[in-house]
């Protein structure tokens, strides 16, 4: 693959317990020109090796996850680098889960049920963004 290609993608790393969901969701982003998933987990210390490793741009999580909560892998890379840009797409939706999960260092927050079409422009906007930048 050209070097200067894949530095103009936005890369995508999910995080979600439903494997059919995260298949659905990989799909919705796939339709986006300049966007690769590069990483999928269902629980967060597999999320938080797989984003050291594969050092995506953005990570999509749900909040509701075993044994813990997406408020916490929020809170875990905005404490630790590197930046990333945090999106969280979820069904808990209601005030208090939005202002936490902002609070907590997420950059964007959308209903899973009512939201899916401002995510994906929300993604889209991104990776148009990212395929603007100078390469080195």
């Amino acid at each position: 693959m050209d070097a200067n290609a894949s530095s103009t993608q936005l890369t995508v790393f999910l995080v979600e317990d439903s494997a059919s969901l995260r298949r659905r969701i990989a799909a919705l982003l796939h339709t986006i020109a300049g966007v690769r998933v590069v990483g999928e987990a269902e629980e967060i210390p597999a999320a938080l090796r797989g984003i050291a490793a594969s050092r995506p741009d953005v990570v999509i999580t749900d909040l509701r996850l075993p044994g813990a909560s997406g408020l916490e892998l929020i809170s875990a890379l905005a404490r630790r680098g590197p930046p990333v840009v945090m999106v969280v797409l979820t069904n808990q939706s209601s005030r208090p889960f939005r202002d936490a999960c902002l609070a907590a260092g997420a950059h964007y927050f959308f209903d899973k049920t009512n939201e899916i079409d401002k995510a994906h422009k929300a993604i889209e906007r991104l990776a148009e963004a990212r395929s603007r930048r100078p390469t080195l």
